[in-house]
């Protein structure tokens, strides 16, 4: 994952929370009284008072399906300096994963998140491996101080979708 980033979230590409399938949405160890939907649901994420917490320890597993294809370009994540995610780790439509098993697939990209990172400068991600995106898993191994508690304020995915056909849309046309 590229730490460098254009000056700007490209015109095409749009903030897909209206694409998160939020019915599937989970997160792996976060505090309860400091969920996810803090961080990623649109208007709580831009509350600065609202963050997501790790729970036990400082690591976060989060899942993230989405409503249709999606193109991933760029991901922002946000959050306090010395608490903030350091490495975050993206699996593209790899879905079930927990603790136990994460380090066992390769990541599609990883970032090593820099303070301007954290104050949302975007993270720009080996596009093609996020062509065809169903689903998003994020794992965030540690933070900037290593202390036991992890925090984030703002998840924001960037990128477009895929014209796809809805099946769910479709009806079946009956003989005649």
């Amino acid at each position: 994952m590229s730490t460098e980033s254009a000056s700007a979230i490209q015109k095409s590409q749009v903030d897909l929370v209206d694409f998160v399938d939020w019915s599937g949405v989970e997160c792996l160890n976060q505090n309860s009284s400091h969920s996810l939907p803090n961080a990623l649901k649109q208007g709580y994420r831009e509350d600065d008072g609202l963050n997501l917490e790790s729970d036990a320890d400082e690591q976060l597993l989060i899942y993230i399906p989405f409503t249709q294809v999606v193109k991933l370009y760029s991901v922002v994540v946000k959050g306090p300096e010395e608490e903030g995610p350091k490495t975050v780790k993206l699996f593209s439509n790899k879905e079930h994963m927990g603790f136990s098993n994460v380090n066992e697939f390769p990541p599609s990209d990883t970032a090593i998140l820099s303070p301007d990172n954290l104050k949302e400068k975007p993270v720009v991600l080996k596009y093609v491996k996020f062509q065809n995106v169903r689903s998003l898993t994020i794992f965030i191994e540690d933070n900037q101080s290593g202390s036991d508690i992890t925090k984030v304020q703002k998840i924001a995915l960037f990128g477009t979708t895929v014209e796809t056909t809805d099946m769910k849309g479709l009806k079946k046309i009956e003989d005649h």
